[in-house]
Parts: C-alpha cells; sequence; structure tokens
C-alpha cells in the first residue's frame, strides 16, 4: 500500500519586509493591486492607487508599523512561522509536511507550493488562516494557489479549508483565552469582539463574512455564558468613504462612556495572530480614544498566536475528514 506524501500550507496575510516607507510601499502596492481586495475598475484605481494612495500612505503605515515591529521582526510574519514550527513538530511523526506563505509579501505562496513539489507531495492541504470566509481575503488565496498549480504539468490532491469559523475548537480556544485573561485581570462590563471591516456592498454581492463573524460572535458568547447586553460584535479599519460593516469599532468606543459604560475588554477573532490591526489600531490607537472619551479601562486580549491550544486547532482542522 503506497502512503501519500502530506503537504499543509498555512497561509496568512502578509507584512512589510522592513519598517521602512520603500517596504511598506512595495508592500501595500502589491496588496492593493488585487481585484479581490479593491474592486474598483483596474484603469481607474490605477490612477487613484499610483497618484493617491501609494505617494501618501506608506509613510502613515510606516510609522503605525515601527510601533508593533521588535527584535524578531514582524510580529505577523514571526507568529505565524512559530505557530507552524509547533504544528510541523507535532505532525512530523506522521511524515506529514508544514510550510507557512503569505498572499502578499514573503515567503510567496507560490515559492511554497513549489518547495512542496520539489519534496514530490503529491496530497496538499491549503490552510488560510482566516477563521470567517471572505472574498478579499480566502478567495485570494485560492487565486494565488490556483495560479501557480494551473502551471504545473500534475496536479496533486487538493483539499482548501476555507472556513472555520463555527469550530467547535476554535471556538473554545478564544473563549478560554477570555476567560484567562479575566482570571488576570478581572472582568470589564463590556466584551467587545473586533472584526476586520468590508465594504457593505461585498454582502449584497454574496459575500457571507457578515454572516460568518455574526456566528463566530454568538458563539463565543454562548460559550461564555455571557447575557447580550455583557457584549457586542463591531467592525475595525475601515477605509474610504463607502460604507462599512457596522457597528463602526472606533465611533462605539466613543460612544460607550456617555452611556455610562467606562470598562471594556477587546479582543480580535478574526485574527489567527496578532498583526498591524490589533497591535496598534485596537490595542494602542483605538485605546486611546476610548480613554479620552471618558472611559477608564481599556484591556486588549491577544490572538491565539503560536499558543498549543492554538495548534491544537490547527492540528484538529487538518485532521477533520
Amino acid at each position: 500500500m503506497t502512503t501519500k506524501k502530506i503537504g499543509v500550507l498555512l497561509v496568512n496575510l502578509g507584512s512589510p519586509t522592513k519598517p521602512t516607507t520603500a517596504a511598506v510601499r512595495r508592500f501595500l502596492k502589491e496588496f492593493l493591486w488585487d481585484p479581490r481586495v479593491v474592486n474598483i475598475p483596474r484603469p481607474l484605481w490605477w490612477l487613484i492607487l499610483n497618484f493617491f494612495v501609494l505617494p501618501t500612505r506608506p509613510r502613515r503605515s510606516f510609522l503605525a508599523y515601527r510601533k508593533v515591529w521588535d527584535e524578531k521582526g514582524s510580529p505577523l510574519i514571526y507568529l505565524t512561522r512559530q505557530l507552524r514550527e509547533k504544528v510541523a513538530a507535532r505532525l512530523a511523526a506522521q511524515g506529514i509536511s508544514v510550510r507557512d506563505a503569505m498572499r502578499y509579501g514573503e515567503p510567496t505562496i507560490a515559492e511554497q507550493l513549489r518547495a512542496f513539489k520539489e519534496e514530490g507531495i503529491d496530497s496538499l492541504v491549503i490552510l488560510p488562516l482566516y477563521p470567517q470566509y471572505s472574498s478579499t481575503t480566502t478567495a485570494s488565496v485560492f487565486d494565488a494557489v490556483a495560479d501557480e498549480l494551473k502551471q504545473w504539468r500534475h496536479i496533486p490532491e487538493v483539499r482548501f479549508i476555507s472556513a472555520y469559523y463555527r469550530d467547535p475548537g476554535y471556538i473554545a480556544a478564544v473563549a478560554k483565552s477570555i476567560e484567562h485573561a479575566w482570571h488576570l485581570r478581572g472582568r470589564q462590563e463590556l466584551l467587545l469582539m473586533s472584526f476586520h471591516g468590508l465594504p457593505e456592498v461585498l454582502s449584497k454581492w454574496g459575500d457571507p463574512y457578515f454572516e460568518h463573524c455574526r456566528q463566530t460572535a454568538a458563539s463565543i458568547a454562548k460559550q461564555l455564558e455571557l447575557e447580550e447586553h455583557e457584549w457586542q460584535m463591531v467592525f475595525q479599519s475601515r477605509f474610504g468613504k463607502a460604507e462599512w460593516l457596522k457597528p463602526y469599532c472606533l465611533d462605539t468606543l466613543k460612544e460607550l462612556p456617555k452611556r455610562g459604560i467606562k470598562t471594556v475588554d477587546m479582543v480580535c477573532p478574526g485574527f489567527a495572530v496578532d498583526c498591524l490591526e490589533t497591535l496598534e489600531e485596537i490595542a494602542i490607537a483605538n485605546k486611546e480614544e476610548f480613554i479620552k472619551a471618558g472611559g477608564s479601562a481599556y484591556h486588549y486580549i491577544p490572538a491565539l498566536n503560536d499558543s498549543d491550544a492554538h495548534a491544537d486547532v490547527i492540528i484538529n482542522l487538518l485532521t477533520q475528514k
């Protein structure tokens, strides 16, 4: 009996290679040119991107990246790598090879797939590290995988895990991380669950992201046995003038003290590992705005990152039939 050689590819969004304006510009150019990310006709978007966005935004983003960059580099990159190392160590005995890739930046999806090809892998499992499916993230990973594989003469067996927003292990792991934070620092008046925002029009076009986020948040609240008034779902990282998914995180934080809610816990269940959006926007910038609006305590609860619990979640997803 022949045993299949299995390769697992864990894919995250990506990050600039350095916290410099030039590196951030290169990253943003690749990221924002993806038609899955920006749904504007290409000629018009080319003008906007090259003459309005790229001349100004890299400088602002560079300053934000500097706040979260440390001696190991970009948190998104090294936390993804460390998570992959834990998963790989656990699966090595089964002869399963595990690699990580970034949709934008390095290591690329194409180069990691080619490395699997050199290893003689005949069965691939692709896991985008986005619990909630979106055409802007998960589908873009699929595009990149397909773009590489369509050049191959021999296509291996491929399993693509498109979402795990209600996976019991994932829900339990996030809930336990919240309970652990409450044990260490006490519980605040309100738990806010913040997800990355998207333009509202995508839901009208059939993107299930909003519903996936809603079900994730409700499942976590149920696991924690929270009443309706004890938690709320919000959306962060709005960009541009279009209507995005609501309620907006920052607007909510500014309004809460007026309602008498001055202490909050914040968690971001859509992020597998901490990154710019969680460490700078949520943990630093939004905290400052909440305190300025009259809040008195604001606690950010980290992502699952490279914890043993997260490795357990990933391995369970990979081994499910």
